[in-house]
């Protein structure tokens, strides 16, 4: 392994083994890299151009009782602004080919390169589009512009889906998808366990982890309590208990989370490119929290934090 200078060998200067240097280098790249998931809320607009530069990539969330048109509305506008957003397209809220037509059209206009397709809890038996692959499908027959389609991955299963199916709808739907952003899990080692076990099965598909960013106790109180806020507040609610765990005297961290998931990133066996955070629109602690730990990591990444991402959808 070459120096900084060009000489081979053990990295000179830092006091790190050569594996902890590549984690850390890992581990700037998936940082500075880092997309955030956002909720389509009045202000969230003006937050993120407040606290989020426009290198983040952004995911717009749905809510079902709102619909599809605030997260569209949101993700169209923030592309005017810049920034690299992807709505989330929830199966069951799209009424039928005429209003996927429409869709397609709108975000294509507003230039906005990506959509996370979701199937949705909605209660919605006469929808022409019951689950994510019959959207993935419908969306592969169309002439779309983007460059980045990012489906949902269940590192520790699904309260009401058998394992076996989750997994024989993964492999289906991976085929119609170049992106998989995982559910919230709080062990890395099960995080990790999954993605090999999908690179096993010859999903390669780049993984970015889902993970929640600093958020109060408060906020999460009022995320547990059902207010609609996605999936990923279900989540939430449902593992509130071990959630506790890892939270500090001033709230939670994602420290310990990131620091166990970053040796697994960019290894051979298995897909973990990056990190996805579920900001739950704390985006100013989101933010302030990851320019802080890109700080905190040794000097010798500066390099890899200015470098463009190659690979990391």
């Amino acid at each position: 392994m070459a120096d900084e200078s060009g000489r081979g060998g053990a990295v000179v200067g830092t006091g790190r083994r050569p594996r902890a240097r590549r984690s850390d280098d890992a581990l700037a790249q998936a940082l500075t890299d880092a997309s955030y998931e956002i909720l389509p809320f009045k202000g969230t607009e003006e937050q993120v151009l407040e606290h989020v530069p426009t290198s983040v990539r952004l995911t717009v969330t749905a809510t079902e009782a709102k619909g599809l048109e605030p997260t569209i509305e949101l993700a169209a506008r923030l592309a005017a602004r810049g920034y690299r957003t992807a709505p989330h397209l929830v199966a069951r809220l799209v009424e039928d080919a005429a209003h996927l037509d429409a869709i397609v059209g709108r975000l294509a206009e507003a230039g906005v390169e990506g959509v996370f397709v979701v199937g949705g809890d909605a209660d919605r038996p006469t929808s022409t589009y019951p689950d994510a692959l019959a959207l993935l499908e419908a969306l592969e027959a169309r002439d779309h512009p983007f460059t980045r389609i990012g489906i949902g991955g269940y590192p520790e299963g699904h309260g009401h889906i058998p394992a076996e199916a989750i997994e024989r709808a993964l492999g289906d739907k991976a085929r119609h998808a170049n992106l998989l952003i995982s559910q919230l899990c709080f062990a890395p080692a099960t995080t990790v366990r999954w993605a090999r076990s999908l690179h096993e099965r010859g999903i390669e598909l780049p993984i970015r982890v889902g993970v929640p960013g600093p958020v109060s106790r408060q906020k999460l109180v009022r995320i547990s309590a059902g207010l609609g806020l996605g999936q990923s507040a279900r989540f939430l609610r449902k593992q509130q208990s071990m959630l506790w765990r890892f939270f500090l005297p001033g709230g939670y961290s994602p420290d310990r989370l990131v620091s166990g998931l970053a040796p697994a990133i960019g290894r051979s066996d298995n897909g973990i490119k990056g990190f996805h955070f579920f900001t739950f629109n704390e985006l100013a602690k989101t933010e302030a929290w990851r320019q802080s730990r890109l700080a905190e990591l040794p000097p010798a990444t500066a390099s890899v934090r200015h470098r463009p991402s190659e690979g990391i959808q």
